[in-house]
This record gives C-alpha cells, sequence and structure tokens, in this order.
C-alpha cells in the first residue's frame, strides 16, 4: 500500500478516534487505573428532591448508556490498534492469514483487522 493512501487512512483514524473520545466525554470519564476504560458517569437528574420517579430515571438512563459505553471503546481500542500498525508498518495486514486487506474494505472500515475472506470464515 502506498504512503498516501496510508496517510490518508492515518487521517480518517485520528478523526475517528477524536469523535469517539469526544463521545465517550459526553457521558463517562477515563479510568486512569485500567488503560482504555471509560466509566460512565451516573446521571443525577435535578436536586433529589423529586422523589422515585426521578431516581428510576437516572437507573433507566445509566443502564443503557452501559453498552454504549462498551461499544465506543472497543471501537476506540481498534483504532488505536491500527494507528499503532501505521506506526509499525504492519497496517493492512489481515490478522489471521496476513495477506493485505482489501482497500476497498479499509475504505468502509480503517480499523478492520482482517481481510473479508477471514471475516466471513469467522462468523
Amino acid at each position: 500500500m502506498d504512503k498516501q493512501l496510508i496517510q490518508k487512512f492515518e487521517t480518517e483514524l485520528e478523526k475517528e478516534k477524536k469523535k469517539l473520545t469526544d463521545q465517550l466525554k459526553s457521558f463517562a470519564k477515563k479510568d486512569l487505573r485500567l488503560k482504555g476504560d471509560w466509566d460512565t458517569k451516573f446521571p443525577i437528574f435535578g436536586d433529589q428532591s423529586q422523589g422515585q420517579d426521578e431516581n428510576i430515571d437516572e437507573v433507566e438512563e445509566y443502564e443503557n448508556l452501559l453498552p454504549v459505553e462498551h461499544t465506543l471503546e472497543l471501537r476506540l481500542a481498534d483504532i488505536e490498534k491500527a494507528l499503532k500498525k501505521i506506526k509499525k508498518d504492519k497496517y493492512g495486514k489481515c490478522e489471521k492469514c496476513k495477506k493485505d486487506i482489501e482497500i476497498k474494505r479499509l475504505e468502509v472500515v480503517p480499523e478492520a483487522k482482517l481481510c473479508m475472506k477471514c471475516k466471513n470464515l469467522q462468523q
């Protein structure tokens, strides 16, 4: 893969990394003890004088945010791994068969770890 194309993917990955980080910051905080981990903040609605209904809403909101946090964390980890591969000159290689990942696949999923053949076999 030529350097210009790799640079294009690196730019896209950096933009997506920032976007995901900003999304996570909007409802979670970074866990300083565990690299790559975020902790969803428990939402506080109002002044806590509203009673049981408000507490139920807070718990529901928290439970709804947990899977979002997990999904964003995983995607962010994949993007960071792809950026490290670029630095090590190993970007665009399938982790399973070691062949080049299709450019069309990388254009859709720049953090892809597997070529289409290996991805399809995995499912």
